[in-house]
C-alpha cells in the first residue's frame, strides 16, 4: 500500500493532518498499538518538523505486510550539521515557533527513538530527505 501526502511548510494549523490520516490507516490494519504509537510520533514529529522548518515537503508512506517505511522530502533550508541536529535540545527554530510550543529540539532525537532505521540526507539551500523504516 503507497500514500502520498503534501505538507505545507508554515501552516501550523495543519501540522499533524497526514501523520493522523497514516494513524487512521494503520489501526484498521490493526498494527499492535505500541507499534502504532511509536511509529505516529515519528511521523509528527518529521511533519511538523517540515512545517516549522521547509517552503514545502512530502510524506510518502508504504506499508508491508511486516514493515512501514515512510520518506519525508522537503525543500528548505537543508540541515548544515546533521550530527548537532540530532543532539536532544538543539534547534534552529525561529522564535515565533517556539512561541507555539514547537522547536524544543527534539524532533529529530524522538524520530530516531521511535523508529527501527532512521536515515536523513541534506543539502544546505535545498532541501532534506529524512527515510524511517519501523518493523511490525
Amino acid at each position: 500500500m503507497e500514500f502520498n501526502y503534501n505538507i505545507e511548510g508554515g501552516n501550523f494549523s495543519r501540522a499533524g493532518t497526514a501523520s493522523s490520516e497514516v494513524k487512521k490507516i494503520l489501526k484498521q490494519l490493526n498494527v499492535n498499538p505500541a507499534v502504532l504509537k511509536r511509529i505516529v510520533v515519528a511521523l509528527y514529529e518529521a511533519e511538523v518538523n517540515v512545517v516549522a522548518h521547509a517552503y514545502e515537503g512530502t510524506m510518502q508512506v508504504s506499508i508491508d505486510p511486516a514493515v512501514i517505511t515512510v520518506v519525508i522530502s522537503d525543500r528548505g533550508p537543508g540541515i548544515p550539521d546533521i550530527d548537532l541536529a540530532m543532539q536532544e535540545g538543539y534547534s534552529t527554530a525561529s522564535p515565533e515557533v517556539r512561541e507555539m510550543g514547537f522547536g524544543a529540539g527534539m524532533g529529530l532525537p524522538n524520530m530516531q527513538k521511535n523508529c527501527d532505521k532512521l536515515t536523513i540526507e541534506s543539502k544546505v539551500n535545498e532541501g532534506t530527505k529524512v527515510t524511517m523504516t519501523t518493523f511490525f
